[in-house]
């Protein structure tokens, strides 16, 4: 299954409380199991003014539907196409 990197736009990110990232978490949480098994939440990493999730899902319009039902901006999608760690250099 496809696997992809969601880039949300969201200002002062980084400053976000435990407690506030554990309800956009129970947010996403539940709104993936409305939708089903089809599409999973593999992890994110929160920057300054962003969060980048990873998701795996059957297409891009599984993931849009995911961001509109959670009320998350989903400014960029983008579809890995490969993975390369340090063992790819050998």
């Amino acid at each position: 299954m496809p696997k992809f990197v969601i880039e949300r736009e969201i200002p002062g990110a980084g400053s976000l409380s435990p407690e506030q990232l554990q309800a956009v978490s129970q947010k996403s949480c539940s709104v993936l199991r409305e939708l089903g098994p089809q599409i999973q939440w593999v992890q994110s990493y929160v920057t300054d003014d962003k969060i980048y999730c990873v998701y795996i899902a059957p297409d891009e319009d599984t993931v849009r539907q995911h961001a509109q039902q959670g009320g998350f901006p989903a400014n960029r999608i983008s579809q890995v196409r490969s993975v390369i760690d340090p063992t790819t250099s050998e």
